[in-house]
């Protein structure tokens, strides 16, 4: 008989982005290892990106418990007059109003950990009496946001359930925090959360080697390593099959392009190695793109001719992007978390075989996954003679195929170790 498990997440379809993604998956295979996964995520979560594709992948035997929700960002709409789907944007303008600031100062102090602390405690009142019934052999939260963690750190005071926290990001050491104004006591109420999680959960998760480590010493205990991966359904039939023409080279970024992952180092040297080439080359952005980029690109002629902003597409669209490219760029952090910033489509860019350069920190956790599965090549955002060089000696004929190493970031296999530990946490006798 399989054991139940509460997975309470912010993010679920048809949000979209890796942490959806993430726990999508986990939910899929849990199942294969006894496990049957429950989701607990809001009824009206506030969020801009959605992909409806996403729907699909979810199994009508799912169980998914959607609760409602309350956040300020309403109120902030309704002061600024204005239909502002993107809270991120207002961090990143230039010149920002009073009410833009005043917002934000509040967001830094105010709203401790996030704005979705709201959702804390009528989530705890409801799910306590459905833990103490005994619905439930285990619990998981996943953050940011990292209000999450905090019902289940009242759940655990409360019912002594097993409860096992996934951090996907740092909390106290977030580059995102470092944004903010915020005060020196509300950064110590940060740190205060944090520890209460990190001592009080019965095992906690992360998703790199580098953030692994920066948790052990803030806790003290052992820090378990669960990365993000690729599902090998996502591939279609005879991936390996479909190769790119060879009339042009396409180079290809998925994902967002925002204010800590600048892609303009990358642009730069494109120009001055292809302005005068023989060879025609056609860079595409799939995704969410800046301002500030977007402004760039539409300046410049040479840009404007080679460089195409798709716009964000569904999931499953992302395969025929992937089958015409023969170069994938990654754009990693260059902040304080850069060493540790793995993005869930790195797996994904290495399953489809295609040959990878990235810009962000050599000696990252990103990089020695690139290298160890021999997939492609990191550079520093300030190495613009290592990047000229790359695309200068590329060659768009090279082979095409994925790694035999990279079966450890299957979905399938990284849900077994999730499900190990699971029966480790819940097993009386360990």
């Amino acid at each position: 008989m399989s054991k139940r498990v509460l997975i309470i997440t912010y993010y679920w379809p048809p949000s979209a982005g890796s942490g959806v993604q993430r726990w999508l998956k986990f939910a899929k295979y849990l199942p294969e290892s006894g496990w049957e996964p429950v989701i607990f995520t809001p009824e009206n979560p506030d969020f801009e990106l959605k992909d409806e594709s996403l729907m699909k992948e979810i199994s009508p035997s799912l169980e998914v418990l959607k609760f409602p929700i309350w956040e300020p960002y309403g109120i902030f709409r309704k002061l600024k007059k204005e239909t502002l789907t993107d809270t991120a944007k207002v961090l990143e303008k230039k010149k920002k109003s009073i009410t833009d600031k005043a917002g934000i100062w509040l967001r830094a102090n105010a709203l401790i950990p996030d704005p979705r602390k709201f959702w804390v405690k009528p989530s705890v009142e409801f799910l306590t009496d459905l833990i103490e019934k005994g619905q439930f052999e285990a619990i998981i939260t996943t953050g940011p946001p990292h209000s999450i963690h905090l019902i289940g750190l009242e759940l655990k005071r409360k019912t002594g359930i097993t409860w096992l926290a996934d951090f996907r990001d740092p909390w106290s050491r977030w580059e995102f925090l470092d944004t903010l104004p915020m005060l020196d006591w509300v950064r110590r109420r940060h740190e205060s959360l944090e520890k209460d999680v990190l001592h009080k959960a019965d095992a906690i998760i992360t998703i790199s080697p580098t953030f692994q480590k920066d948790f052990e010493v803030l806790s003290g205990r052992q820090i378990h390593l669960l990365t993000n991966g690729f599902d090998t359904a996502d591939l279609p039939e005879n991936w390996s099959a479909l190769k790119p023409s060879e009339e042009s080279i396409e180079i290809l970024y998925t994902g967002v392009i925002d204010a800590i992952r600048n892609p303009i180092p990358f642009l730069n040297a494109l120009k001055e190695v292809f302005e005068n080439a023989s060879k025609k080359v056609t860079l595409r952005f799939v995704g969410k793109v800046s301002e500030n980029v977007k402004t760039l690109i539409e300046s410049d002629s040479w840009f404007q001719s080679h460089v195409k902003l798709e716009g964000y597409v569904p999931h499953e669209a992302v395969f025929s992007y992937y089958q015409k490219a023969h170069l994938l760029l990654l754009i990693l952090t260059d902040t304080k978390n850069a060493q540790g910033n793995i993005p869930g489509k790195l797996f994904e860019y290495i399953a489809t075989g295609r040959p990878i350069i990235a810009l962000g920190d050599p000696q990252g956790d990103s990089a020695r996954i690139l290298d160890d599965s021999g997939s492609g090549q990191v550079y520093s955002h300030t190495d613009l003679q290592g990047i000229k060089n790359f695309l200068h000696n590329f060659n768009p004929k090279s082979d095409f195929g994925p790694s035999d190493s990279i079966d450890k970031y299957s979905r399938k296999n990284l849900t077994l170790q999730l499900s190990n530990l699971l029966d480790e946490c819940t097993d009386p006798l360990s």
